[in-house]
This record gives structure tokens, C-alpha cells and sequence, in this order.
């Protein structure tokens, strides 16, 4: 027991000790506890660990409140640590409060306050871009825009995946490669036409389409009339029906 306390004393009284926290024992009882020629003065420790202890005790309560505070001013660093340990270390509120500091000082170097003319012309400028006559259409147009954007935004990102575009490609590049698209569609309608009329000439399409439009009425009536004449419904059902007649 005499070494421990001799051990404690020996921690008090070194530089390393809280200031004023070492209080040599005066009067007999000063006397009697010696031993060796040494004077320890053990009467003073209970109180001095009691108050360690309740300062202790307080590093705890100093840490639940600062990490709340970190927590209000850094709330994306939610990692803490410290949260798993018996113990709190004077460096691990230290590293809290240095944290806290660099925050607070970085707001205030990129916080530089707009003035009221500033906000004005901003006001102003907006208005004067989305057709906005009065103060009150400000926030309805801006919700408006907002709306419109969206869709273009939608839109846009439904081109690129149809289209199998780069999600970075421009809009220009959207346009372009639809423009393609179409030229590649009409021209290949106009092979199909030529084809479907055996001619190349545009005139001789033009020409075939008016005979066209001359032949199919009385055509077309003449088949309304086989068909009800021969009480039927189908065009493939005329031949049977006229061959059935002989």
C-alpha cells in the first residue's frame, strides 16, 4: 500500500501534475506518516483523486456536448470513435473543437453577404429573361421553368438512350443524329414508292398516282357492288363466288 501511495504522491508532485494540485501536509500529522527519513504526505490524496475523478467524470459530460454541437454544425461527420471508449482523452475533445473552428472559419471566409442591390438586379435580370411583369410572378414562373426544365431534362436523357449517345453528348449532337435518322427514313419510303410504282422519274410517279386516282373509284364501286350482288363480305371471296355461278 506504501508503494502505491509513494507512487501517487510521486505523480502529484512531478511538473507533469495540474498546477496547484499538490498540497504539502502541514503539522503532526505531517510527522507521523514518514517513513525512511522520507516525508510523503498521504493525507492529501483522497481528495486530490476524488477531485480527478469527478473531473473525469466531467470530460464525459464536455464530450456529449460538444459532440452535439459537432453534430449541428457537421452533420455529414457522423463518425465519432470516442463513442466505443470507457475513456475520453483531453486530444479527442481537442480534435471536436478543432473541427468545430475550421468549420465556422471556412463559412466565414465564403459567406460574403449580397447586398440589397445586388439581390435587386438579380430580381431584375430574371424578370427581364422569363417575361415576368411584377414581383408576385417571380416564384410561379421560377416554378414554371423549374417544371420545363425537368421535362427537357427528361426528354433529353430518353433521346440518349434511344439514340445510344453518351449521356455527356450535346444537344447538338442529339439533333444532328436524329436529323440523320429522318434523311435515312425518307429516303428509304422513296426507294420503297419507286420500287412499288417501277419508275425512277418523279414525273412518272406523279403521273401514275393521277391514273391511280382515276382507275380506283370506279374499281372500288364495281367491287361494292360483286360484293353485295354475290352476298358477300370478303374481296377474296368474289372469284369462288363468280366460279360457282357457271
Amino acid at each position: 500500500l506504501l508503494k502505491v501511495l509513494s507512487r501517487i504522491d510521486s505523480i502529484l508532485r512531478s511538473p507533469r501534475a495540474p498546477p496547484l494540485i499538490f498540497r504539502p501536509s502541514k503539522g503532526p500529522v505531517q510527522n507521523y506518516i514518514k517513513e525512511n527519513g522520507q516525508g510523503c504526505g498521504f493525507e492529501h490524496l483522497p481528495l486530490t483523486i476524488e477531485m480527478w475523478a469527478d473531473q473525469l467524470v466531467a470530460l464525459k459530460d464536455l464530450h456529449r456536448s460538444l459532440r452535439k454541437l459537432s453534430l449541428e454544425l457537421l452533420p455529414w461527420n457522423t463518425a465519432d470513435p470516442q463513442d466505443k471508449r470507457e475513456s475520453i482523452r483531453v486530444e479527442d475533445l481537442q480534435l471536436t473543437v478543432d473541427a468545430i473552428l475550421e468549420e465556422l472559419e471556412h463559412k466565414e471566409k465564403n459567406s460574403q453577404p449580397l447586398s440589397l442591390q445586388t439581390l435587386s438586379a438579380i430580381v431584375s435580370h430574371f424578370q427581364k429573361l422569363f417575361d415576368v411583369n411584377s414581383l408576385n410572378g417571380v416564384y410561379p414562373r421560377m416554378n414554371e421553368v423549374y417544371i420545363k426544365l425537368e421535362e427537357m431534362t427528361n426528354a433529353m436523357r430518353n433521346l440518349h438512350e434511344l439514340l445510344e449517345l453518351d449521356s455527356s453528348a450535346p444537344p447538338t449532337v442529339v439533333v444532328d443524329t436524329v436529323g440523320k435518322l429522318c434523311d435515312i427514313i425518307n429516303k428509304n419510303v422513296t426507294e420503297q414508292v419507286q420500287q412499288l410504282l417501277g419508275t425512277q422519274d418523279i414525273h412518272s410517279i406523279i403521273n401514275k398516282l393521277e391514273e391511280h386516282e382515276c382507275f380506283f373509284p370506279p374499281f372500288q364501286a364495281l367491287v361494292q357492288d360483286l360484293l353485295c350482288l354475290l352476298e358477300i363480305s370478303n374481296v377474296d371471296d368474289i372469284l369462288p363466288a363468280v366460279q360457282n355461278l357457271k
